[in-house]
């Protein structure tokens, strides 16, 4: 099931300050490291956790900023594989890109992900705007198109195409990039991401595919929507991933597994 996401991802570094931390080096969140994630609502930001993930658009600098000055790294929610009508760019995809319409979304439709002369210059432009806005990372949401009734005949070689240039496009501004919803290609995909934001693999007891992130010491994000924290908890401790349980408007409350 697909879900409009903002995971949050996290950090603490060590060093002098925060500020020279971040100017140092491309941040990489660890495995274990606490996340917040909100997409709808005015962010709270009282929320004690490693990672804030909030959406790219409806976040000014001065919020990312604040985040900041409360030791929170950021991550910014961008849909790379959707179009969204609402979206103060939605003008720059062509009627060519769009696909069929995302089921429970209305004004979202997949996008045809092999018209890279189309949708990198758009992309370009968003990844961008999360680094002016002094972002740490991105979850990149909608990248499992292929697995999905598109409308467009999707292969994994096209995938993979398009991710890579995603990773590339967000290291070129120094930000960690979140790899989402594609558990079955977190083992090959790894050594270019620097973390997982899941949804719901606990529920469609597919996890296990993003075990290859806690192996190498980079977090995995999980966020479940209808199971019971004592579902899936024990496991996601044991496992090593950051789980917590939201609601599918993901506006702040959540159930963390680290607090119970």
């Amino acid at each position: 099931m697909k879900v409009r996401i903002l995971l949050a991802l996290t950090a603490v570094v060590g060093g002098p300050s925060f500020a020279s931390a971040r100017a140092a080096a491309q941040w990489q969140p660890a495995a274990g490291d606490t996340f917040q994630i909100q997409l709808q609502g005015e962010v709270d930001v009282s929320y004690d956790a490693d990672v804030y993930d909030i959406d790219m658009f409806d976040s000014p600098k001065l919020l990312v900023a604040e985040l900041h000055d409360l030791d929170r790294r950021v991550v910014c929610y961008v849909s790379a594989g959707t179009y969204e009508r609402w979206r103060p760019d939605a003008e720059r995809f062509p009627k060519k890109v769009l696909g069929n319409a995302l089921e429970d979304w209305p004004g979202e439709r997949w996008l045809d992900v092999r018209v890279l002369k189309v949708l990198k210059p758009i992309m370009r432009d968003r990844v961008r705007k999360c680094a002016r806005k002094g972002f740490d990372g991105i979850d990149f949401d909608n990248v499992d198109g292929f697995t999905n009734d598109t409308g467009f005949p999707l292969t994994k070689s096209d995938q993979l195409r398009y991710l890579q240039f995603l990773s590339r496009a967000a290291h070129g501004h120094d930000l960690a990039a979140g790899l989402k919803n594609l558990p079955q290609l977190a083992a090959e995909l790894e050594p270019g991401w620097e973390f997982v934001v899941n949804e719901q693999c606990f529920q469609y007891d597919e996890c296990d595919g993003n075990l290859a992130f806690i192996d190498a010491g980079k977090p995995v994000f999980n966020i479940e929507y209808e199971l019971e924290v004592d579902e899936f908890c024990p496991q996601a401790t044991e496992w090593g991933f950051t789980s917590q349980r939201k609601g599918y408007q993901l506006d702040a409350p959540r159930e963390a597994c680290w607090e119970q």
